[in-house]
């Protein structure tokens, strides 16, 4: 499938309308005077820094122009300037920052508009939208790590469904060999997800939702970070480092458990899946429950792959319904279109050939699967994208609640490391056969 030049233009304007809708509610001040922070950037240097990615990479690299903002290399090149170093630049006005990215979606606009894009150009024009996707997805981080209110143009929760019928226990996968990996027919992929290989998996039991606030509370009231037995090595190891008690954005207030959602504080709503927890509590609620996280191998088969009574029967699905159509409404929480996210009951559409629900959207799921590259792995273009950091990260997949459709895929393989709470991620378990 080929996106059409007049398809990338949308997609390059509403990238860069909603970048800006990100941060247009944010005073100057909360926008560059933050204190430091392991997990979060400047806002401005995050907006500055999505915008020179694509002057680089589609106006510079495929066009052979020049920049657009002097200096703008030294400021926004993250290969260039490190983390700490970002809090320490002496940074343009904001005004100046909002042109940049006015002048380069222009070129870019432009530059797609001239008959028909090279593939080179429209290689690159999608890796700097995906790429602005990503960043829309860190600043809501970044909201909720400062307690920011919700980006302006979020409306409030709209679930398909209702909380009735909420998918219990698993389904059952029989084993058998599969493609794992994408097929070179797509339009655009990471160099993480080439190319599809062949699997051999064996049966497992998944299950139909993910982990609930109401469940994870469970593990919490029973002391489950009390109990070292509960963790792995390491688990223990940033459990005591941290002193983590409860999930990052719990408290316990007169005799109730809530939740902070950006600067709102509400009560918990144990039908909502469990979000804000690291692999490691994952993991450790797991043992707790005797149940594991599924590899990534595994977490695919059950997203997309047609099963049998007896055997995998080697075809998959373009998407867990099974349509060749975008996700709508009624099937997944993306994009920001929910305004929140959903009861683990809602979407019963989107259910996958084996009856999984939410595995597209709604929450980001750990797995237990290292990121590493597949058979055959070559690096792409970008290489900063993602050969620095195979072996160090965990692997999550399906997508969360802001997640932009446009980008998502049922073989990306998003990472990060374990101990990353402020993700919009949890989690779904296996059996544990025998």
């Amino acid at each position: 499938m080929t996106v059409s030049a007049q398809k990338l233009q949308e997609w390059v304007e509403d990238a860069r309308a909603r970048t800006f809708a990100m941060v247009d509610d944010l005073d100057d001040d909360q926008m560059g005077a933050l204190p430091y922070l392991p997990h979060v950037n400047p806002f401005l240097w995050e907006l500055g820094h999505g915008v020179w990615f694509q002057e680089y990479w589609v106006l510079r690299h495929v066009l052979d122009g020049s920049t657009l903002f002097e200096d703008s290399d030294s400021w926004f090149d993250s290969a260039q300037v490190g983390h700490e170093m970002r809090w320490h630049l002496e940074m343009p006005e904001r005004a100046s920052v909002v042109k940049y990215g006015e002048r380069v979606r222009d070129a870019v606009l432009e530059s797609l508009s001239i008959g028909d894009p090279s593939p080179d150009l429209r290689y690159f024009a999608l890796l700097s939208v995906f790429h602005e996707d990503m960043h829309q997805e860190a600043f809501c981080y970044m909201r909720q790590t400062l307690a920011y209110p919700a980006p302006g143009w979020l409306g409030t929760v709209q679930a398909a469904g209702t909380r009735n019928g909420a998918p219990d226990g698993d389904v059952r996968i029989p084993g058998g060999r599969v493609d794992i990996g994408a097929r070179p027919e797509e339009s655009f992929v990471f160099d993480n997800e080439k190319w599809a290989h062949p699997v051999d998996v064996q049966p497992f039991g998944i299950a139909r939702a993910p982990v609930t606030q109401g469940q994870f509370l469970e593990f919490v009231e029973d002391r489950g970070y009390e109990r070292p037995e509960l963790w792995s090595t390491r688990g223990w190891r940033w459990r005591e480092a941290s002193g983590a008690d409860r999930p990052i954005y719990w408290r316990h207030q007169e005799d109730r458990w809530q939740h902070r959602t950006f600067d709102v504080w509400n009560d918990l709503d144990v039908d909502l899946p469990v979000m804000h927890v690291c692999w490691y509590e994952a993991d450790a609620w797991c043992r707790w429950a005797r149940r594991r996280l599924p590899t990534e191998h595994e977490w695919e088969v059950a997203a997309v792959a047609e099963v049998d009574a007896d055997s995998l029967t080697g075809r998959r699905r373009p998407l867990p319904w099974g349509e060749a159509r975008e996700p709508d409404g009624e099937r997944a929480n993306l994009d920001g279109r929910g305004g929140g996210l959903w009861p683990v009951g809602a979407g019963a559409a989107g259910d996958t050939p084996a009856g999984c629900r939410q595995m597209y959207g709604n929450v980001w799921e750990w797995t237990a699967s290292d990121f590493l590259p597949y058979p055959g792995f070559a690096v792409d273009p970008y290489k900063e994208y993602s050969k620095p950091w195979f072996g160090a990260r965990k692997v999550l997949r399906g997508g969360c609640w802001m997640t932009r459709t446009r980008m998502l895929r049922p073989t990306w393989r998003n990472f990060f490391t374990p101990n990353r709470r402020d993700v919009f991620a949890g989690f779904r378990t296996c059996a544990i056969d025998g």
